[in-house]
């Protein structure tokens, strides 16, 4: 509690300096930009209000529908007045206000500028950010990085975006799933490959906008379906040479004893060993004419410590809660604690290529393009842990103590491609496949014991199971565009394919006691079993659009479309025979041949209207469909039909002075899973059975969001607003069954009453005498479940608020320091049994600093606290994780450095993560890397020009 109120103080001392910008004596600004040549006025123009002594930011706008502009609230002083406009020279002019004086800019005239670029060389002023549509953009070289940083430091100092610890992206509040380079995919979608692996120092732009369908893009009409990205522009001067940061690292090896089991003491293997760390990364950039022409990246990387630059994915392939035993470890249960400090120790080695061109011959005024890529990985991922799980059950509650020991081995091999030709003057074919191929090597050992107390046992159990498989996962769109004399008419045609297949080969081996009294335990129950199974999946779907103009803002879209999704899987389970020692006694219970087949036909239309300042879009989709699962092992076929009205609505305005508001109202349809539909249990935990249900129906969704930004003083004052809803009368929950022993056997069920509120403000403000960045966000979940715990109605309703405070400086040009705070709230309310209503804190704290020393010396370190209270009895924490780190630059152009770094200085680190469940409550103690000392030389390579 103390802590929060730390916060709310903070929030209430932040919120001064906005007050203070209220105080009586503010003077307005106002004035019109016009053609020079035509006297029209200039729609959309960036307007930017700078201090006249040293050009610092104070505002920013746009202009209006007549030319206008207008800045408010402006404290007396002298200015100057910055327009800018695609393919006009910027104009500047000084302006001064008097106290409570109204100040007229007058009308300024813009030129366009020359076309001989060959004899004019044209040098203008940019500012630093810039409004166009719908696209906030970034002038890199207003934001100082340190030397040698990557793109990742950059965003941090961006109004709006933040980078978490792990190298997610949030932009307004909204999570970033894509970032491009120069407008085109870098090593796929990975946004993480962009930003952590191309230097700050060679960006010219930052573009951050809400990226549509490539079929919406193209067809003008807003489909709903966007996803916000970050597009990063390469500036001219560097876009031809050579670059990147290239390191290797060792550290000497950490003590402690070896695990032997789950239940041994002492560190494991991945923990003890000895550190080091290596990085690869070349990129060689041909571009002409201020456009990409050819790109070639190398990257590569080898470490134990935890860093990946990259997204790590194992694709579909079964393992921890998907068809092998359930370990106690899923980490991010309660949100961002769970990105601080990762709950195992991962060993990685990854290598690619991107590749990057455009075809020199135009031909009807557009390029070829094609880009491909080509990355490979190996992780090794060591996890130990303990967990303490209390199961909510009516009438048999129990406590289950579970510790489990994992090594996961992955090998995954990617391939993206983006292909675009243009047919002729009209038409054009995009192509984008992608193909990941990934083999998996599991071993897991895994203790229970459950008892309802410590002297009434229920069941204890050991479990080793082992995994080997594949997986391969293709994805291809192919896109069609046709355009037609007449403006804004239109056809394109889209299939969407996405090929699932692969195999694993499971052994089983377990052994279960079951008590049936307070002291006759009853087994043990032995189980080893083989578990072969081969899985394949296919989904093609396509989809037409037709749009026809009925006025120059008015537009009409008809579209249909039809999927086919088609899966099978084939699950071989066998018992070890005792006479030949071999898996040849086949299990029909557990085995089964399923095949289901979900087939869609939607038909469709909206209408648009968009103006200067608002879109406005209605439409609705009628949608039949039919589900077909076949029990082949048992000649059971079970089929359904179902129709669906499915509306969607959107609202968008763009106000004076940067201010933006979005509402959208969508529906969809969801399948069932294939694994949902086999009515076949899985038994790879013995004391935790799922099985699934053929009667399964698709699930229906409403889902409402809304979003509202305000961006003043050119982005440095930011208000950002975002809240969606979710509800369904049919979403797919759990039934679970319990025995006297304590086995659980989980069923798939269709529920009704599911709702979800998720709500998220984030307050921004720039102190520019301090050169300080306040930012304040609030984030709030509301959760309404209904599942069946042996056959009565359990009504769950969870909630959760945070309140978190970031500051951050550029002190002087020397120093850069961030001081940042967070405050959780959980709760979960059950109906069946409120005496296991449950609630609990979580806070955490962070301090940052990067200080450049006389002697080309830097000092990096890091503080981080964490805390949290109301866990079962030695599941509460509170520590420090404490990194710190000392270089010396050298070469010319400081381009290389020795760095000694150590982690976790005070070996304290450690991970404590809460995961509830409509039926359980569980914490989880993860083993993490402990401290060690890392000495490294790096060096950026850095040559450009011809």
């Amino acid at each position: 509690m103390e802590a929060f109120k730390l916060i709310l103080c903070l929030w209430l001392v932040s919120l001064v300096p906005a007050l203070a910008q209220n105080t009586p004596g503010a003077g307005k600004i106002t004035g019109i930009v016009l053609d020079s040549a035509t006297r029209k006025p200039m729609r959309m123009a960036s307007v930017s209000l700078l201090q006249a002594r040293d050009s610092a930011y104070v505002s920013a706008t746009i202009t209006g529908g007549d030319g206008d502009f207008a800045f408010r609230k402006v404290a007396p002083g002298s200015y100057r007045l910055l327009v800018t406009f695609v393919g006009y020279k910027n104009v500047s002019r000084p302006v001064s206000v008097a106290r409570d004086a109204h100040s007229d800019a007058g009308t300024l005239l813009m030129t366009e500028q020359g076309t001989d670029l060959s004899e004019v060389v044209i040098r203008q002023e940019i500012a630093p950010v810039t409004i166009k549509q719908d696209t906030l953009e970034f002038n890199a070289g207003a934001f100082k990085t340190q030397p040698n940083a990557q793109v990742e430091e950059l965003l941090r100092k961006l109004p709006g975006i933040e980078v978490a610890r792990d190298g997610s992206i949030k932009a307004n509040g909204v999570a970033v799933n894509k970032v491009l380079v120069d407008g085109k995919p870098f090593f796929g979608n990975d946004p993480k490959m962009a930003t952590r692996n191309l230097p700050a120092d060679i960006v010219d732009k930052v573009q951050m906008y809400d990226q549509s369908s490539d079929q919406s893009q193209f067809s003008g009409v807003d489909d709903g379906d966007r996803e916000r990205t970050i597009n990063i522009t390469i500036k001219k001067d560097k876009g031809k040479g050579y670059f990147g940061q290239n390191a290797v690292g060792v550290g000497p090896r950490t003590g402690g004893p070896r695990a032997v089991g789950p239940r041994s003491g002492g560190q494991s293997a991945a923990s003890q060993s000895a550190r080091y760390q290596a990085r690869l990364n070349v990129n060689r950039f041909n571009n002409h004419n201020g456009g990409p022409n050819r790109q070639l990246s190398v990257i590569g990387q080898a470490n134990n410590l935890n860093q990946q630059n990259f997204t790590m994915s194992d694709g579909n392939l079964p393992g921890p809660g998907s068809g092998g035993p359930q370990q106690v470890g899923q980490p991010g249960g309660e949100g961002s604690e769970g990105q601080v400090a990762p709950s195992n120790i991962t060993t990685v080695a990854a290598l690619g290529a991107n590749y990057r061109t455009e075809s020199n011959a135009v031909k009807w005024g557009k390029r070829t393009e094609m880009t491909a890529s080509y990355f490979a990985s190996r992780a090794v991922t060591t996890t130990d842990q303990q967990a303490r799980r209390e199961n909510i059950l009516p009438g048999q509650s129990f406590i289950a103590d579970q510790s489990s020991y994992s090594k996961n081995t992955m090998l995954s091999h990617r391939i993206n491609g983006r292909f675009e030709l243009p047919l002729d003057s009209l038409t054009s074919l995009r192509f984008t496949p992608n193909i990941s191929f990934q083999t998996k090597d599991f071993r897991s050992s895994n203790a229970s014991y459950s008892y309802r107390s410590p002297e009434d046992s229920l069941n204890k159990g050991l479990t080793n199971y082992n995994l080997r498989g594949y997986g391969l996962n293709a994805y291809n769109n192919l896109l069609l565009m046709r355009k037609y004399r007449k403006e804004g008419r239109s056809l394109s045609a889209n299939l969407n394919s996405i090929l699932t297949t692969g195999g694993t080969t499971a052994y089983n081996r377990s052994a279960n006691t079951f008590f049936d009294t307070l002291t006759t335990p009853r087994g043990p129950q032995r189980i080893d079993q083989r578990n072969a199974q081969d899985q394949f999946a296919i989904q093609n779907t396509v989809n037409v659009s037709f749009t026809e103009p009925i006025s120059f803002t008015q537009k009409l879209e008809f579209r249909y479309a039809y999927s086919n999704s088609y899966g099978k899987l084939l699950r071989n389970v066998a018992d070890k025979s005792v006479e030949t020692n071999g898996y040849d006694t086949r299990d029909s219970l557990l085995s089964r041949d399923f095949e289901n087949t979900f087939e869609t036909n939607r038909l469709g239309a909206t209408f648009q209207t968009r103006r200067l300042r608002y879109t406005l879009a209605f439409g609705a989709d009628a949608q039949l469909a039919s589900l077909r699962p076949e029990d082949r092992s048992n000649d059971a076929r079970y089929r359904t039909s179902y129709a669906y009205f499915m509306p969607n609505a959107l609202f968008s305005y763009t106000f004076r002075g940067n201010k933006n508001l979005r509402l959208q109202y969508r529906t969809r349809v969801a399948s069932p899973g294939i694994t949902q539909l086999i009515p076949v249990a899985d038994n790879s935990n013995p004391l935790n059975i799922t099985t699934g249900n053929p009667t399964l129906r698709p699930e229906y969704y409403h889902n409402l969001t809304l979003s509202f930004n305000i961006s003043a003083r050119g982005g440095a004052d930011n208000l950002f607003v975002f809240g969606s809803l979710n509800q369904s009368n049919n979403r797919i929950g759990l039934s679970t069954r319990t025995n006297a022993s304590g086995v659980l056997v989980t069923t798939p069920v269709n529920t009704s009453g599911f709702v979800s509120a998720n709500g998220f403000v984030s307050l921004g403000k720039k102190i520019q005498p301090l050169r300080l960045s306040v930012n304040l966000s609030t984030q709030g979940n509301l959760a309404r479940n209904t599942n069946f715990i042996n056959d009565a109605d359990n009504v769950t309703t969870t909630t959760s608020l945070g309140q978190g405070i970031r500051l951050q400086s550029d002190y002087n040009g020397r120093i850069d320091y961030g001081l940042s705070a967070r405050v959780t709230y959980q709760q979960a309310r059950y109906s069946l049994l409120s005496q296991q209503n449950m609630q609990f804190w979580s806070q955490y704290a962070t301090a940052d600093v990067h200080w450049q020393l006389p002697g080309n010396l830097v000092i990096t370190s890091d503080v981080t606290y964490i805390g949290n209270t109301g866990r079962a009895e030695g599941y509460n924490q509170r520590f420090l994780l404490w990194n710190a780190a000392i270089a010396k630059q050298f070469l010319r152009t400081r381009q290389a450095e020795v760095r000694l770094q150590v982690f976790d200085l005070l070996n304290q680190n450690r991970s404590l993560i809460r995961n509830t469940g409509d039926t359980y409550i569980e914490d989880v103690r993860s083993r993490v890397l402990k401290r060690y000392f890392l000495l490294t030389l790096v060096y950026n390579l850095r040559k450009f020009g011809s």
